[in-house]
């Protein structure tokens, strides 16, 4: 019904491509649909609520609204960045695409399109189960709140791949995959540290962003105000952001047209150094195969982009926790619990990433199959090597922890230690085999070990919380 090579046709086909990325896995779609099922009766049982009950924009909800627009169109932006880089440098189906009798133009914005609908995703899933039923019972005015979310991915895909692009021109193709999923990490935390520095300038006492807004009258007036009225179904400001926001993404669709193909073309290529060793191949091998293990393993850490982009995301989300921690040394030490709740969570999930890339994602499994060494001691000598560049990361909380207790700081680095050990057994046991490209899509086994390393990685920054707290009362 709808003609070839057209872009609804184009949409279909990206709508196609993504619903065969799908998990296929029974359980993981069972336990979802659970969860979405019983979200989605909460949200009825709450409009339900909410009918009889006036719902109007009330003057202290622009502050925080504007603050959780920025935030969620920075996290947008950032997960447009990494699909975009999916688009030019991982996904070759534009090659079949650019080279049938079709627009490139029409291509481009289907694949503009389907960046939007991949980073609107999540939030569409955790705000209009809640929405839409009481704005269909009632009050229809909080449709524009599914409005404005669209206008935001539609913003967010377009200057997530005009950001890419930018990349690419500034650091050339070698290095254009590693800078750009850099980044997005820092992009990604941005918003984290914009807020530390907005609540710890000026007086010197510590202020949240939304209080800082307010002095500055941001969210209150003005074009600032434009969010809280668009998302109550306001006409002007719904139309103002939606003209800007399809005007960014038609630009950069046509206007950048060249830039993406040459690109594109560019990703295609592997371009490599070819650089003599000054000891030869034995610089290659050490000793012992744990110091071979780890210099193999941390050499394909500083080959990997998205890795390294998933250790500066950590990074960049643990440094505003530790500049609050440091500020808050030598007072009550009120926030030494949830540093290391939070320090032991970080260092946790990092332990768990690294170990499934060390274990279950080997480039050479048959290689290391065939090898003379019992398997059990390679595998032991990866999970060690996963942890150790773990380590840092949980020792930057404790080692702010200690400033309010020192006993704490070491029951925080060893409830780091015991989760690391746990979740990186946990991947040991229950990982599936894969690619180390399956990691930028959270490919990473099944959702029973997922499950499993959270709680694990819960019960022992709990511990760690309750007994810093309970050394410092």
């Amino acid at each position: 019904m709808i003609r070839p090579g057209t872009l609804p046709w184009l949409i279909g086909h990206e709508v196609r491509l993504a619903w065969r990325g799908r998990p296929r896995g029974w359980g993981s779609a069972l336990i979802l649909g659970v969860l979405l099922g019983l979200y989605i009766l909460g949200g009825i049982a709450l409009a339900i609520g909410l009918r009889d009950t006036p719902i109007a924009p009330r003057p202290w909800l622009a502050v925080p609204l504007f603050g959780m627009t920025l935030l969620v169109t920075s996290l947008m932006t950032t997960q447009a960045m990494i699909a975009s880089q999916q688009t030019l440098y991982g996904a070759r189906d534009l090659d079949l695409l650019l080279t049938a009798p079709l627009p490139p133009r029409a291509a481009i914005l289907a694949k503009l399109l389907g960046i939007a609908a991949s980073v609107v995703t999540v939030y569409a899933a955790l705000l209009l189960p809640i929405v839409l039923p009481v704005a269909t019972l009632g009050h229809p005015r909080l449709f524009g709140t599914a409005a404005l979310l669209i206008a935001l991915a539609l913003a967010a895909a377009a200057t997530g791949l005009a950001l890419t692009l930018l990349i690419a021109a500034v650091a050339g193709p070698r290095a254009a995959r590693t800078v750009g999923q850099i980044a997005a990490a820092v992009l990604g935390g941005a918003f984290f540290l914009a807020t530390q520095i907005a609540s710890h300038s000026g007086s010197g006492t510590r202020r949240s962003l939304f209080a800082w807004f307010a002095e500055h009258g941001i969210g209150r007036a003005g074009w600032s105000l434009l969010p809280l009225r668009a998302a109550f179904g306001d006409g002007t400001a719904l139309s103002l952001i939606g003209l800007v926001s399809i005007a960014l993404f038609v630009a950069v669709g046509v206007v950048l047209e060249r830039r993406f193909l040459s690109t594109y073309v560019d990703g295609g290529m592997r371009l490599s150094r070819h650089r003599v060793r000054s000891r030869g191949l034995a610089g290659l091998f050490h000793a012992s195969l744990r110091r071979t293990v780890f210099a193999k393993e941390w050499r394909l850490l500083a080959r990997d982009p998205a890795l390294l982009a998933q250790i500066v995301l950590r990074l960049v989300y643990l440094l505003p926790l530790v500049l609050v921690g440091m500020q808050h040394r030598g007072g009550d030490g009120s926030f030494a619990p949830p540093l290391a709740a939070a320090g032991v969570l970080i260092a946790s999930q990092l332990a768990g990433s690294l170990a499934w890339l060390t274990l279950s994602a080997e480039d050479a499994p048959e290689l290391l199959a065939v090898a003379p060494v019992a398997t059990g001691v390679v595998r032991r000598a990866k999970l060690t090597a996963a942890l150790a560049m773990a380590a840092p990361f949980a020792l930057l909380p404790a080692l702010v922890v200690a400033a309010s207790t020192l006993a704490g700081a070491l029951v925080t680095l060893a409830m780091a230690a015991l989760a690391g050990l746990g979740t990186g057994g946990i991947e040991m046991l229950f990982g599936k085999p894969g690619n180390r490209a399956g990691f930028a899509r959270r490919q990473k086994g099944s959702v029973a070990a997922g499950l499993l390393s959270l709680f694990v990685a819960a019960i022992c920054g709990g511990i760690a919380a309750l007994a810093v707290y309970w050394l410092i009362r």
